[in-house]
C-alpha cells in the first residue's frame, strides 16, 4: 500500500481532471463562498479546493496525514495568497485547541478517514459554537441496486482508491455525531464509477 500511495498521490489530480471539468471544480467554488474567518481543512489532500477559498478566508490550516499527499500538497501552497499552515495529522486526532475554527472543510475526505464518526466528533470539538462544517461527500446510494454494488466492490474499490470506502451512510454520521443540517443537495459525480456517483453537498452547523 505504500507503493502504491506514492502512486496515487502523483497521479490524482490527473485521475481527477474528468471528474473536476465535469462539475466537482463547481461544486468546490460554490461551496467555499461560505468558508470565511479561520478556516481548517481536513483532508486536504493535493490541495484541490486552494484555488476557491476567499477573501473572507483570514486563515487556512490544512491537515493531511499522507506524506506523499502532502508533498503535492506544499508545492501548491508555496506563495498561496491565505497564510497557510499544513498540519500532518489525521483527522480523527487533530493537535488543536477546542473552539479554534470559524469554519472545518471536507471534500471526498469522509469516504477514507479510518473512522468518520471519530473524525466529525473531532471535527465538532475544534470548531467555535456555532461554527459551519462544509463538505462535498461521495455516499451510499438511496437506490438499493446500487448500494448492494456498492457494497460487493467496496473491497477492491478501497484498494485502487486508497482506502476510499464507497458505501458510507456520510449524511447520517454527520447527524449522529451533533451536527444540524442546514443544507444539503444531493447530487452526481459525474464522469466517476457508478458506485462513487452518489454525491452530497452541505453545510452543517455545530451548535451551542
Amino acid at each position: 500500500m505504500k507503493i502504491w500511495g506514492n502512486i496515487f498521490a502523483l497521479g490524482y489530480d490527473r485521475f481527477m481532471a474528468a471528474t473536476e471539468n465535469a462539475g466537482l471544480r463547481t461544486y468546490r467554488e460554490n461551496l467555499l463562498r461560505a468558508a470565511s474567518g479561520r478556516v481548517l481543512e481536513i483532508g486536504g489532500g493535493t490541495g484541490a479546493n486552494l484555488p476557491f477559498y476567499g477573501e473572507g478566508v483570514t486563515e487556512l490550516m490544512v491537515a493531511e496525514p499522507e506524506p506523499p499527499m502532502m508533498r503535492q500538497l506544499r508545492r501548491k501552497v508555496h506563495g498561496y495568497r491565505i497564510p497557510t499552515t499544513i498540519l500532518s495529522a489525521p483527522a480523527e486526532q487533530l493537535p488543536v485547541p477546542a473552539e479554534t475554527f470559524d469554519c472545518v472543510v471536507s471534500t471526498l475526505v469522509l469516504c477514507t478517514v479510518p473512522d468518520p464518526a471519530r473524525a466529525l466528533v473531532e471535527v465538532r470539538r475544534v470548531l467555535k459554537n456555532r461554527g459551519q462544517l462544509l463538505f462535498i461527500e461521495h455516499v451510499r446510494s438511496e437506490d438499493p441496486g446500487l448500494a448492494r454494488w456498492q457494497d460487493r466492490l467496496r473491497r477492491p474499490w478501497a484498494w485502487f482508491g486508497h482506502g476510499c470506502q464507497c458505501n458510507r451512510s456520510t449524511v447520517e454520521t454527520i447527524r449522529s455525531t451533533g451536527f444540524s443540517l442546514s443544507k444539503l443537495e444531493c447530487l452526481e459525480l459525474a464522469k466517476a464509477p457508478p458506485i462513487v456517483r452518489p454525491l452530497v453537498i452541505g453545510n452543517a452547523a455545530r451548535g451551542v
